[in-house]
């Protein structure tokens, strides 16, 4: 096997995010071909939560995911916490008919939320679709009143995703909620996924492939919690998005556009044919590493170093 870390720069800050970092895997299939799988837990995870990620890019690397049955997977554009004259360019450039508009982002107001909304329903036009993801970060009260407001200034949302921390209180949201609820953190970072489930607390499943462990364990999760279920990103490059395009494609439903068409955030990538939406869609393929790519992204000695570190005692809790 053959270990690369890589640093690539974003192109907007993101959930305070400027630098995504990871690290990928490419061993030698039975086939002759190249396998690859990434691993890229972010900074504050520790090595037992960085384990389910670690498991997904081992399975990738291993090529052994499901038969797809489906050969294109449409995919929502993803607008940052900007200004409404940029989120409106990003959406109009983006050729999506659905978008996904963080709000919430610390040191903004629900002015900047609202205004950030108006300028992407704009853009998607009436038949366009706009859904929010919160990352948790109201409280109940905060959310009754802010869902309210944005439902009306999109003329209509999707959905509000995780717009409370705990499980519990997303439940109470969804029963007082104008919009359907999606759940994310109270699945992927839940001790018990589906609490979810079992309190009603989400009218839809956001299901991240690296931090479930993979795609036949989200496979799984999406068979077992009953409800409709759309595919999202955590930030990754292009080898790291075909583990949830591949995941997509498995699906036997996809009600919804997923989340997907985040390559784009990134000022590079690893792929020689980055996974970056067509007509609102992401083809069904499995990317190959672009050496060249891969030297400009490539991590310093110093990063590399951190990184393995981080390796042998994630590898620890597998």
């Amino acid at each position: 096997m053959t270990v690369h870390t890589y640093s690539i720069p974003m192109t907007t800050r993101f959930r305070g995010i400027t630098v995504r970092e990871g690290m990928l895997f490419e061993t030698r299939l039975p086939d002759g071909s190249t396998g690859s799988g990434a691993w890229s837990p972010f900074f504050d995870y520790d090595a037992p939560t960085s384990a389910p990620w670690l498991a997904c890019a081992g399975e990738a690397a291993k090529g052994a995911w499901p038969a797809p049955v489906r050969d294109r997977v449409p995919v929502n554009v993803t607008v940052p916490a900007v200004g409404p004259e940029r989120a409106h360019e990003i959406v109009r450039a983006s050729g999506c008919r659905t978008a996904k508009v963080k709000v919430a982002d610390p040191g903004q107001a629900i002015a900047d939320d609202l205004a950030r909304v108006e300028a992407v329903r704009d853009a998607l036009g009436p038949a366009g679709r706009l859904r929010v993801d919160v990352n948790g970060l109201w409280d109940v009260d905060d959310a009754i009143v802010n869902i309210g407001l944005l439902d009306r200034a999109a003329g209509g949302l999707e959905y509000v995703e995780q717009p409370v921390a705990t499980v519990e209180d997303l439940a109470l949201v969804r029963r007082r909620s104008v919009a359907p609820i999606a759940a994310d953190e109270s699945i992927r970072r839940a001790a018990d996924p589906y609490r979810v489930r079992d309190l009603a607390a989400a009218d839809v499943a956001v299901l991240k492939v690296q931090p479930l462990g993979g795609v036949h364990a989200c496979l799984r999760i999406a068979e077992e919690i009953g409800l409709p279920v759309v595919v999202s990103s955590a930030l990754e490059t292009s080898i790291g998005i075909a583990a949830g395009v591949a995941l997509a494609a498995a699906l036997p439903e996809l009600p919804y556009a997923c989340g997907l068409a985040t390559v784009a955030l990134l000022t590079g990538d690893v792929a020689a044919e980055p996974l970056l939406p067509v007509d609102g869609c992401l083809p069904v393929t499995r990317p190959v590493v672009d050496p060249a790519g891969l030297d400009r992204v490539r991590a310093s000695a110093e990063r590399a170093a951190y990184w393995e570190q981080r390796l042998v005692e994630t590898a620890a809790q597998l």
